[in-house]
């Protein structure tokens, strides 16, 4: 269930979590995945993504990340994969998530993922190839290419990504980028995939147009918030707030 803004103008737009969702790894640990989705109609960045972590009821500990892309385009997603190891993995039964972030400046949109193919190798591991291209007007430095994959309920079953070497591609460049998913017991639940790319100076082509963007001022910050029990989600908090 998805709760109005609180306090402020729906000018405001929202970040929503979605198709999050937890897993023990090959390894043992317990991984907690989903993607972000900026409904804003300005760019996000420096986010951090927060887990409060409960067994039975009781709180057992709070681990943060930041997702896979620094900055996220408005309508575009960014996915995350929280990794809890340890003994506490195999009690986590219940988590909520909270992400905070801030309003940036745009990125030109010139990152084009060219090719891509989704296949197995002889000893059933999965594998993402493809090709990406620079169309932008300057060189384009450490770029790293991001793979979120959906199971057939369209939750994200896991996410990886890679860095293209060399980590530079000069204007209308190609360069091969490769994707291993190493958990072979997510991998059978894969049926889909989406791809996403950035680097210092750029994001990845969308995939639709995004309209006319209007940016707010850079000062904002905001705040969003998602509880969710087992797979059930009890709710979603959104308020923006000026940092003083």
């Amino acid at each position: 269930m998805i709760f109005p803004l609180i306090g402020f103008s729906s000018a405001w737009g929202e970040i929503s979590i979605q198709n999050d969702q937890q897993f023990l790894g090959d390894d043992g640990s317990l991984h907690i995945v989903g993607e972000i989705k900026n409904n804003f109609n300005a760019p996000i960045n420096q986010i951090k993504i927060e887990a409060i972590l409960y067994s039975n009821g009781i709180l057992i500990d709070t681990i943060k990340t930041s997702p896979m892309l620094n900055i996220v385009m408005p309508e575009m997603k960014d996915p995350f994969d929280i990794i809890i190891t340890g003994d506490v993995a195999r009690v986590i039964d219940e988590y909520s998530l909270s992400v905070s972030y801030k309003i940036t400046e745009p990125k030109s949109q010139v990152i084009d993922i060219t090719t891509s193919d989704f296949s197995r190798d002889n000893f059933d591991n999965l594998l993402i190839t493809g090709t990406v291209t620079n169309r932008g007007e300057i060189t384009a430095n450490t770029i790293v290419v991001v793979a979120t994959l959906y199971d057939k309920n369209g939750n994200v079953a896991a996410v990886s990504k890679t860095h293209v070497e060399p980590d530079y591609l000069r204007v209308n460049d190609e360069s091969f980028f490769f994707i291993p998913i190493p958990d072979k017991m997510q991998s059978a639940l894969i049926v889909d995939f989406t791809l996403a790319a950035e680097s210092e100076e750029y994001t990845a082509v969308p995939e639709f147009p995004l309209g006319s963007m209007v940016l707010l001022a850079t000062s904002v910050s905001a705040y969003v918030v998602l509880t969710r029990y087992s797979s059930r989600v009890i709710g979603n908090l959104v308020s923006a707030i000026n940092p003083k």
